[in-house]
């Protein structure tokens, strides 16, 4: 099953592909290419590109879009200023063709920071509930703690062994 995991610079998403591959917190730098592993969960393999978030490779997402079952997008809760930024590359990620039938776990990550949005404000930021005939889910995260990560994952193995 690929999975195509982004998100805005800053927003833990490599945190989050090395707590579920390794079960451990690993030092990470900005991702200026990708990284790429493969994640054993309960008898499914699970590859996951994790890509790079910055402004200036924002523009090399697509190139991962053609085989992508699901989209994993990986947002700081606590970055108030940037949440229609990510808004914005969500939704034009969406509308692309080639993600018309990907499934959408949104992860509200950073949850143990004092300024977190709950789930239901990063729904509603992020103009979730306008979605139509696509499945989505946000699941409220912490990368470092490991909290919510395998409940995401839950739900997206359960939406794409549907298929």
């Amino acid at each position: 099953i690929f999975l195509l995991q982004v998100g805005l610079d800053a927003a833990g998403k490599t945190t989050v592909l090395y707590k579920l591959k390794l079960g451990e917190v690993v030092t990470t730098i900005p991702t200026i290419g990708f990284n790429v592993e493969t994640v054993e969960y309960k008898n499914i393999s699970f590859t996951v590109w994790d890509v790079g978030g910055q402004t200036k490779i924002r523009g090399l997402w697509k190139y991962y879009y053609q085989y992508t079952e699901g989209l994993i997008f990986v947002v700081d809760s606590s970055d108030h200023d940037r949440i229609e930024t990510a808004a914005e590359e969500l939704n034009a990620m969406l509308a692309e063709d080639e993600m018309r039938d990907a499934v959408l776990l949104v992860l509200a990550n950073k949850q143990d920071l004092p300024k977190a949005m709950a789930v239901h404000e990063l729904t509603d930021r992020l103009g979730l509930h306008a979605l139509r005939g696509r499945q989505w889910f946000v699941q409220a995260t912490c990368a470092v703690q490991g909290s919510g990560l395998y409940e995401g994952l839950d739900w997206l193995s359960d939406q794409l062994s549907k298929r």
